[in-house]
């Protein structure tokens, strides 16, 4: 069976795979982001990752790569990312194995997979919430990027003026409230899911972040709607494994943000975590085609 490698580069986690051209993983793995240590030694990591990928398996080796990074990106460059710090990073430095590449941006190719495999619909945004927040926003559709390949930058709408400091050089962005990163951090624990059994508990300091994080997103999501009327919003990444501690009280606070009309359908994507590994695979497949250097410009989940 033909297939390509892809990897879904996360602010925690490296997800690569082998995808066949129906949209099937393969085979799977995942490896820690080395954020840490800096945008070289990250770049480093996808490298090797990519280079194991790209050996044989059953005799046969990938068609393609499809990698999916977080960032303002271009099909030749990774030009900036507020999580990594890098700049204008060409696609060659992330891999020198002989095969075609295709980089993306990991939550616009993400959104794909969701239109390609999953539930689908007209007018949806497509909400990944992980170490960082960004949307792809669908319309009539198809993914919209707005006239300068920018739009979906959810995670970096102010909720509050003059509020904590993000790191994409803002104050009071999404990101820094309600992010998994953020909320971990806020709580002082190592992850989001930490926050949620430690707010189902009673623990004082992770109600409070937890449900600011709630709030922030409802007033994002509020703007988000009055603007664009979505039919759905479907959450995804990490922080979606929470469920209906999640879910539950954002369908009430969007609402209640929202008055005089209703509120779009919230739910729970049904690829899960693994929806970025899958558009990865289909910037692969793009990749086997010829169409990757053809794609617009996606926008940035920083």
């Amino acid at each position: 069976m033909d297939y390509v490698a892809a990897i879904d580069l996360g602010g925690t986690t490296m997800k690569g795979g082998y995808i066949a051209r129906d949209g099937t993983i393969l085979d799977f793995d995942r490896r820690p982001t080395p954020r840490a240590e800096g945008p070289d030694r990250v770049i480093a990591a996808v490298s090797a990752f990519v280079a194991d990928l790209a050996r044989p398996r059953g005799g046969a080796r990938p068609l393609a790569v499809g990698l999916a990074v977080p960032g303002l990106v271009t099909p030749t460059h990774a030009v900036f990312s507020a999580a990594f710090g890098w700049h204008d990073v060409p696609a060659a430095a992330f891999t020198d194995v002989d095969l075609p590449v295709a980089l993306g941006h990991d939550v616009r190719s993400a959104g794909e997979a969701e239109l390609a495999y999953g539930a689908g619909g007209k007018d949806v945004l497509y909400l990944p919430i992980g170490t960082g927040i960004a949307g792809a926003v669908v319309l009539s559709g198809a993914l919209y990027g707005g006239a300068g390949g920018w739009a979906g930058q959810i995670g970096h709408v102010p909720v509050r003026p003059d509020g904590l400091p993000c790191g994409c050089g803002q104050r009071g962005c999404l990101a820094a409230y309600a992010s998994g990163s953020a909320v971990a951090a806020r709580c002082g624990v190592g992850s989001a899911e930490e926050v949620v059994r430690l707010a189902a508990s009673g623990d004082p300091r992770a109600v409070e972040v937890w449900g600011e994080a709630v709030e922030a997103l409802a007033l994002a999501l509020a703007t988000y709607t009055l603007v664009l009327d979505p039919a759905a919003i479907v959450v995804g990444g990490g922080v979606s494994l929470a469920g209906d501690a999640l879910v539950g009280p954002l369908r009430e606070r969007l609402a209640a943000r929202l008055g005089f009309r209703p509120a779009p359908e919230v739910r729970v994507s049904e690829l899960g975590v693994l929806a970025g590994l899958r558009g990865a695979g289909l910037l692969g497949w793009r990749a086997v085609s010829g169409e990757e250097g053809r794609r617009e410009v996606d926008g940035p989940g920083a």
